[in-house]
This record gives structure tokens, C-alpha cells and sequence, in this order.
């Protein structure tokens, strides 16, 4: 009998673990839709959790950093993201932001984060590839903005605003500063 219970505890852990081997196999799939073929496998993959803390999923080698937020504050039913390990703390905060629900509180609460230095600051230059929809299948454009903090229009020589058609900065002279792409 004890042989028996044994080898069913032996069976039950293996397929648990065949489950959460195809479970992560998925969260990494669906997280990393976004990056170039080039650059999935190498990319780390965590999972954020309701307290704006993560677990990582799967560690890369390169440094993107990929996760799936779907359905959390602020964002659609199906949205996942990619963008620099080295945003890390930056989307944390942003999760925290997400979560004041009040639209002025949230903004206010933002511009005191900026103003007082506390605000995490993007890395310069890190690409954020994003895809968002109501579901995987209206999900179909991967929007990529560069993070340029505090750029302004006298800094980079770009507009300020997207009346030229070409590449601008949105939210110009802020933390929140990043290249907009038409058509991105």
C-alpha cells in the first residue's frame, strides 16, 4: 500500500510539473509575441503579480524583458510587453500608478513622483514593443516607442507633436518622454 501511494505521488508530481512546463511554455509565447523571432528565445519572461512585485518565468540572455499584463489596470483584455530589463523598476512604478483610479490622483500622483526625483527614470534609448487588443486575434500591430526622458524638441531636434508626419516626442521635457513612430 505504501509502495502504491508512493509511485501515485511519484505520477501527480510529474504531470503538475508537465502542467506547469506547458503552462509557462504558453505565458512565455504569449509574453514575447511582440519581439522580433530574433529575439525571443533569449528574452527574460516574468509574470507581475497584483502587488507590482514579479516572478520570473523564465531568465534570458538578452536584454529584453517580456510580460504579459492583460487585463490589468489600465490595460486592454489581451496586452503584453517588451521593452529593456533595465525598465524594471519604471514599469513597477507604472503598475502602482495604474492601480489609483481616480485619473487626477493618478496624474498627480505621477507629476509629484517626477517633481520630487522618486519617479523611475527609462532607460535612454530602450525600445518598448507593445501588442494590445480586445483579444489575441484583434491584437495584430506591435506599437514600438523609444524612451528619450526628459528630450525636448531644443534637445533632439524633433517636434514636440505629430503635425510633420514624421517621428516626434511625445510628452516632451517629462520622465515620460519617447519617440513616436508613424505607423507605429
Amino acid at each position: 500500500m505504501k509502495r502504491f501511494f508512493a509511485i501515485t505521488l511519484g505520477v501527480l508530481a510529474l504531470a503538475s510539473a508537465g502542467v506547469v512546463a506547458q503552462s509557462n511554455d504558453a505565458e512565455i509565447e504569449k509574453a514575447t509575441m511582440p519581439l522580433p523571432r530574433n529575439m525571443k528565445e533569449g528574452a527574460t519572461v516574468i509574470h507581475w503579480k497584483a502587488d507590482g512585485t514579479y516572478d520570473t518565468i523564465k531568465k534570458g540572455t538578452n536584454p529584453m524583458v517580456c510580460y504579459d499584463w492583460s487585463g490589468m489596470p489600465g490595460k486592454q483584455p489581451f496586452a503584453v510587453q517588451c521593452t529593456s530589463i533595465k525598465n524594471i523598476d519604471r514599469v513597477a512604478q507604472n503598475l502602482k500608478f495604474a492601480a489609483i483610479t481616480d485619473p487626477a490622483a493618478r496624474k498627480a500622483a505621477i507629476e509629484k513622483a517626477d517633481k520630487d526625483g522618486t519617479r523611475a527614470k527609462p532607460e535612454f534609448g530602450s525600445a518598448w514593443l507593445t501588442l494590445n487588443g480586445a483579444d489575441k486575434e484583434h491584437a495584430t500591430h506591435v506599437h514600438t516607442t523609444i524612451a528619450v526622458p526628459n528630450a525636448t524638441t531644443a534637445s533632439m531636434g524633433l517636434p514636440s507633436d505629430n503635425k510633420s508626419g514624421g517621428i516626434w516626442i511625445m510628452a516632451a521635457g517629462t520622465s515620460e518622454a519617447h519617440l513616436m513612430i508613424p505607423g507605429q
